[in-house]
């Protein structure tokens, strides 16, 4: 069989790129850094329209499975990411959550915030792809944990899908407003009735937290909505992963 040129390849991954709004050559170079050394938990392909995304699950380590948790990480990383994503997706299995961290769309290392917006369509399929999966391991009690710009896509998911199978959402140092609707999660919160824990850190980013009472005041018909401040972590809950767990797993066995 004769051999399609090597531009003809090009062209196609640029379509399929440019249809999903990630770069996805960079997706590919993430997965090829980490697969091979990922230590706790499994490499699994999850399939969308155009091609497969990475996730890792880590089964629940415990004799009763309370659910499982769909991590997703922030703005241009992966998801075995080593700041907030890596202690949870490890940590939680020993409190009875088996996880799943998925990879989300990622741009270029310069790409402005704002600019994520043109993934959102790229969102849905991915959560949807990670709930069934969960769902074909006999897991119905799913909750998202999310970080930065995923707690973003995430609340823009749940707002978007109602009647999603996600039973609760944890939200880290989650963004306030935006002049993009897509990634107001001042409007999102407004249609999210699940529980939900909205923590950040008390040295986080100024913008999370002089945006804290606005998210609260959006979340006020939401009775299962709460917020929490943890003392001393900044953004990226730098040496404060205890707390982290802490904090995300009592919220989880609250809820």
């Amino acid at each position: 069989m004769k051999k399609l040129p090597v531009l003809f390849f090009a062209l196609i991954q640029l379509f399929v790129s440019t249809a999903n709004a990630s770069d996805l050559a960079k997706e590919q170079r993430w997965a090829d850094q980490i697969v091979d050394y990922i230590i706790d938990g499994e490499a699994e392909w999850l399939p969308i329209k155009n091609h497969k995304i990475l996730s890792i699950y880590t089964e629940a380590q415990t004799p009763k499975v309370n659910g499982g948790a769909i991590i997703i990480h922030g703005s241009g990383v992966h998801p075995n990411w080593e700041e907030v994503i890596l202690p949870l997706r490890t940590a939680l299995p020993e409190k009875g959550w088996s996880t799943l961290s998925i990879q989300m769309p990622v741009l270029a290392n310069d790409t402005d915030y704002s600019e994520y917006a043109k993934t959102f369509d790229g969102i849905a399929p991915r959560i949807n792809a990670a709930i069934n999966f969960l769902k074909q391991k006999n897991i119905n009690n799913i909750v998202i944990i999310a970080h930065s710009l995923g707690s973003t896509m995430s609340a823009y998911y749940l707002s978007n899908n109602k009647d999603s199978s996600v039973k609760a959402f944890v939200a880290i140092g989650m963004p306030g407003a935006s002049k993009d609707k897509r990634m107001d999660n001042i409007n999102a919160l407004k249609q999210i009735n699940i529980p939900m824990l909205d923590l950040y850190g008390s040295n986080d980013l100024d913008s999370i937290i002089n945006s804290a009472e606005a998210r609260k005041q959006s979340a006020a018909k939401n009775t299962h909505y709460s917020q929490e401040i943890t003392k001393g972590a900044n953004h990226f809950f730098t040496g404060k992963n205890t707390e982290l767990i802490q904090a995300v797993s009592s919220w989880l066995n609250r809820s």
